[in-house]
């Protein structure tokens, strides 16, 4: 489980820290574009799970095939260091945002790193509880 939020450097060469608390859970990773122009780090069975869910997709979709490419093109495997940093390729930087500092959030499953501008604004957006209320509801929650 990963939870929680933390903010880390990035250094010269992109190497990027992990929480401690996240280097356990993690182990060898997978390391991808995210949906919202961050980035997302999954441990491999979350990273197998979603493999599995993207490959029943019909390739005759064109909105299946675009959401494979943004994610299997940007995969990058990656495993922490003694010290436990993983190195974020410059390609995965540059689509994020992320150049010296990071923000590295949890989801449960994966956990996701984001430019620390664009994450103060995301969660502007969904600290605004009345605005999002209805939407929510509609998941069922």
């Amino acid at each position: 489980m990963f939870w929680g939020e933390y903010s880390h450097s990035i250094d010269e060469k992109g190497r990027l820290t992990i929480p401690a608390k996240y280097r356990d859970r993690l182990g060898e990773a997978i390391i991808t574009r995210g949906l919202d122009h961050n980035l997302a780090l999954y441990p491999l069975p979350a990273w197998e799970q979603l493999v599995a869910r993207l490959r029943q997709l019909p390739m005759t979709d064109p909105n299946a095939r675009a959401l494979q490419r943004l994610i299997f093109s940007g995969a990058q495997e990656v495993a922490p260091d003694k010290q436990g940093r993983i190195l974020v390729p410059p390609y995965l930087r540059e689509y994020a945002g992320v150049t010296q500092n990071a923000v590295i959030a949890g989801m449960e499953s994966y956990v996701e790193i984001w430019s620390p501008d664009a994450w103060a604004e995301t969660l502007e957006m969904v600290q605004n509880t009345e605005a999002n209320a209805a939407n929510w509801q509609a998941l069922g929650i």
